[in-house]
């Protein structure tokens, strides 16, 4: 016998182990099985009640789904009501068996009792079907119109489910809703205005799918315009009355009613001045008279905050909401503090964005939001690491050029006490802000390193290569200034700030002579220079900062003992010794032989290292001094790499090596974004893929890139001219895979034919001493990288010459250098490229036409493509589907398009668009291409077609 839903629920406690719990259910759901096969009707019942508990508890309730259909059709209640219960829970909308339930679910709206057609317009509220929806919506309309609330309320929510799923009959019951807005019941009027917030949300989407160019022509939208003034009356209504029992939350005269109101009015205010200028005074009024003390008051005025922000509302009013989400901040439950500081942020993004007086909106509320930046900053030391995300987002938001200092001292304080797995990305933010808003050359730069010494072994390429550059662009004041201090930080290191290590050692090889002189700096009083220009005793009054000079020696010993650590990266070695080459220079002057001596020394120690690159490195930095000093003696029988054998150096030679070691130009912004390509990509840690070489093709060459897309191999550039930037000229000679030694174009024959650039610029990250008699097209590489490079450039003709490992004679060609592909800063006045309009292709009336653009002047790699699809025919066309394929060396995000319905072209319906996100990673080498492959059906037919799109403009996608 079965046992009762008490009994199985004492049971199922009294187990102790999971596995005692399982065989207890087990054999309940046997029992529960022989029952149903039996069909023990007296048991029905009180077997699905069993079957709800244990659905509950996650165990598998499926064959109990058509004892719930026969329950529903049972005339008792006690049997109909645990039916309906049964069939909302374990069943959902894609059951095959719901289908069986409309005949009961018609029946019971038909009944005279209440409680039974209640039963059905709840279930029709959580299950009904779209062909459900479409057969019950006359039976639901009927309780509409019921003269008792108690069906009223339930048809509103019914309908508001069937309008979901059948978006097409929202015309018909428009008037219906109208009418139930004047209903005297509370429970009726919000339930009736939730229906009207599903039917705007509904009509929303109708309006992009349909093309219409004014949300506000909507037939929908045009009804519930004239209601305005009656929400408005309602809610002024619910402000002003007094105490009921009935309705009061915590003080709060109906707060659910209040809350549905504002969200109904948001969303007809939106966009629409009219409707925004009558719910100005009564939002005005919600927002004051509002108690804030308990949590139903402060739902209200969330509500509030959000529908002033979306409307067409006053300045006064913006910044009334602004206040109120300030004082929200100082509340004590953190909950509360999450949803003002994320609602902050979101509101001065969205007001950012609009497109209409955006301008003066956003600054309006910004300029509120500055009043309460000291609150969001304490934000930053809450315990809740979900507050102090939130806070620090809104903080990049606030910052502008009057704060800029104080609130970028509080993200580095931030820094210190932040998880590691967030640094990296607070420190390009932070990048960005002082790339932004920076006050002065000295103020970033002692920003930037203060960072990488908090968090080095975080920080990206990115910002390590933008500290170079703005230390390298700096005067000559600063650079002393910073080179001071990052040997000082390196000193205090415990080599674990990978970054600090890179740009550190960098720029004491660069500015290595500065160390040597002492340097003093005293700011001004309104100055504010981080940590060190102000004295915390002494309140504003500067202080000197002051470094001594060092003897040269003592500059060596740090680097060595960088270095000399076991735990040290390769990558810092590799540096270390570019360092020690360019120091050779620097301290040459000095008089110090015993220093220079250890340099050599330091040089010469890895041409027995483990890692070729290294053995290569310090081979070719060693033949560098020698040839600085005159001094090469050939081996015994042999002509040295510059085919002389009496230890006597052309001139020209020794020139060219000390020219190779001078200190680097300034970096030219401009030449940097024209030319900022990359043909080698590293992974995450850094490391380099192997060499490519590059060969010619014939002409028409471009479609073959598009073999990558089906696993082929590369497709090699045409041997036409390679335009970069547009005004330089390299002409691709057909390669293998060489041993070319890095410094032959140094020490070889100049070559047959050069490349002449046409502007006189010069490209500071080529490993080429700066153009005197011969102008060289100059590759971009990393600044940290003497002779990285990687575009494609003619290698000069070797003679007589034999290479440093003895090589034979080798041809004209090109070859690619890996280099660290690091997107660089670029200048905060340069400005977005124009977008370019580019042709897909037409076909059987369908036409695209591609909308490109550059979405950051940071990374020209990335484009932004919109396609706008144009039909021609006389009808729509129905099923748009578009997909792409790209090459390997581009990587694309597509978001689904607008719309699958694509109308007549010309007319008053809104084009159809989907964008296309590509990153071109070898962009001035190879060109975007993409290929295309569009279903649609038009006049009924279904229709397929391949195109390939590579009209793109060289050099610049």
């Amino acid at each position: 016998m079965s046992m009762k839903l008490r009994d199985l629920i004492r049971k199922v406690r009294a187990c102790k182990t999971a596995s005692e719990e399982r065989a207890v259910i087990a054999k309940e759901s046997a029992m529960i099985r022989t029952a149903i096969r039996e069909e023990q009707e007296h048991y029905r019942h009180r077997n699905v009640a069993k079957l709800l508990f244990m659905h509950m508890l996650g165990y598998p309730t499926h064959f109990g789904q058509l004892e719930c259909m026969k329950l529903t059709a049972s005339p008792h209640f006690p049997e109909k009501r645990i039916g309906y219960l049964g069939m909302m829970l374990l069943l959902s909308e894609e059951a095959d068996v719901l289908m069986l339930a409309t005949n009961s679910l018609k029946n019971d709206l038909n009944s005279e009792i209440r409680f039974v057609a209640g039963l059905a317009l709840c279930a029709i509220g959580n299950l009904a079907t779209a062909d459900m929806s479409r057969d019950l919506a006359p039976e639901v309309d009927k309780h509409l119109k019921s003269g008792t609330p108690y069906l009223r309320k339930k048809a509103c929510l019914s309908m508001s489910r069937c309008l979901t799923k059948c978006p097409e009959m929202v015309e018909d019951f428009v008037e219906r809703v109208v009418t139930l807005l004047k209903d005297k019941s509370h429970g009726v009027l919000i339930t009736v205005v939730q229906l009207m917030t599903q039917i705007l949300l509904i009509d929303a989407q109708t309006y992009e799918e349909e093309g219409y160019d004014d949300i506000s022509e909507t037939p929908c939208r045009i009804a519930f315009m004239r209601l305005v003034p009656v929400l408005v009356k309602l809610l002024r209504n619910l402000l002003s009355m007094g105490y009921s029992p009935e309705h009061d939350v915590g003080g709060i005269s109906d707060p659910f009613l209040q809350v549905q109101i504002l969200t109904v009015l948001r969303l007809l205010g939106t966009g629409n001045n009219e409707a925004s200028e009558e719910m100005n005074d009564v939002l005005a009024q919600v927002a004051t008279n509002t108690e804030t003390s308990k949590n139903a008051g402060n739902a209200i005025l969330y509500e509030c905050v959000l529908t002033i922000m979306a409307v067409e509302s006053e300045d006064s009013l913006r910044v009334l909401a602004i206040n109120i989400l300030g004082r929200f901040l100082l509340n004590r439950d953190n909950n509360i503090r999450y949803v003002a500081l994320n609602t902050l942020a979101k509101c001065i993004v969205e007001q950012n964005n609009r497109e209409d007086g955006g301008q003066d909106l956003a600054n309006s509320a910004a300029s509120a939001l500055q009043r309460h930046r000291t609150t969001v900053v304490d934000c930053l030391k809450d315990p809740d690491v979900s507050i102090r995300q939130r806070a620090l987002e809104l903080i990049y938001h606030l910052v502008n050029q009057e704060n800029v200092e104080d609130l970028t001292a509080e993200l580095l304080n931030y820094l210190v006490l932040c998880p590691r797995e967030h640094r990296a990305d607070i420190c390009t933010r932070v990048l960005r802000v002082v790339d932004r808003f920076s006050p002065g050359d000295r103020w970033r730069v002692d920003t930037l390193i203060t960072m990488l010494t908090i968090a080095g072994r975080e920080t990206t390429r990115e910002v390590q290569s933008a500290t170079i550059v703005y230390i390298s662009r700096a005067a000559e004041d600063i650079q002393s200034y910073a080179t001071h201090k990052l040997l000082k930080a390196i000193r205090d290191d415990d080599g674990t700030q990978l970054g600090l290590l890179n740009v550190g050692i960098w720029c004491i090889g660069e500015y290595g002579d500065l160390l040597l002189k002492s340097y003093t700096y005293t700011p001004p009083s309104s100055s504010g220079a981080l940590m060190e220009v102000t004295d915390a005793t002494n309140g504003d009054i500067p202080v000197t900062i002051s470094f001594m000079g060092l003897e040269p020696s003592a500059v060596v010993r740090t680097v060595e003992d960088v270095t000399g650590r076991h735990s040290c990266p390769a990558e810092v070695k590799e540096r270390s010794l570019t360092c020690f080459a360019k120091l050779s220079d620097r301290l040459a002057n000095t008089g110090d032989a015993k220093t220079l001596e250890r340099l050599q020394e330091l040089l010469q120690k890895s041409k027995t290292s483990q890692s070729l690159e290294m053995q290569l490195r310090s081979c070719e930095y060693d033949a560098l001094l020698n040839a600085m000093k005159g001094i090469m003696p050939p081996k015994a029988g042999e002509e040295d790499i510059f085919g002389v054998t009496d230890g006597a150096l052309n001139p020209a030679v020794i020139s060219a090596a000390k020219e190779a070691l001078v200190r680097m130009p300034v970096v030219d912004i401009k030449v940097l974004q024209k030319k900022q390509a990359s043909d080698e990509l590293f992974d995450d840690v850094g490391s380099a893929t192997p060499f490519k070489t590059v060969a010619s093709v014939p002409n028409g060459g471009d479609l073959l890139d598009l073999n990558d897309i089906f696993g082929g191999t590369a497709a090699p550039t045409p041997p036409s001219t390679i335009q970069q930037s547009g005004n330089t000229g390299i002409s691709a000679e057909p390669a293998g895979k060489s041993d070319v030694d890095l410094l032959s174009d140094i020490f070889s024959a100049p070559p047959v034919a050069t490349t002449t650039l046409s502007a006189p610029s010069y490209d500071p990250f080529s490993g080429m001493p700066p153009p005197a008699a011969t102008a060289l097209s100059a590759p971009l590489v990393d600044p940290a990288d003497l002779f990285g490079g990687s575009t494609v450039t003619p290698a000069p003709t070797l003679t007589t010459t034999a290479d440093l490992f003895g090589a034979a004679p080798v041809q004209p060609q090109a070859t690619t250098i890996p280099q660290m592909a690091v997107p660089l800063p670029v200048a905060p006045t340069a400005p977005l490229a124009e977008s370019v309009k580019v042709k897909g292709f037409d076909h059987q009336g369908l036409g695209i036409e591609f909308d490109c653009s550059k979405p950051d002047t940071w990374n020209k790699q990335k484009s932004t493509l919109v396609a706008t699809f144009n039909n021609s025919t006389d009808a729509p066309i129905y099923g748009l589907n578009m997909q792409c394929a790209v090459p390997k060396y581009v990587t694309m995000e597509m978001q689904p398009p607008t719309s699958t319905t694509v109308p007549q072209s010309g007319g008053n319906a809104k084009n159809v668009t989907q964008t296309i996100v590509v990153t071109n990673t070898m962009l001035g080498t190879k060109n975007l291409m993409l290929k295309i492959k569009i279903g649609f059906t038009s006049f009924g037919q279904k229709i397929d077609h391949l195109a390939t799109c590579s009209g793109f403009p060289a050099g610049q996608y």
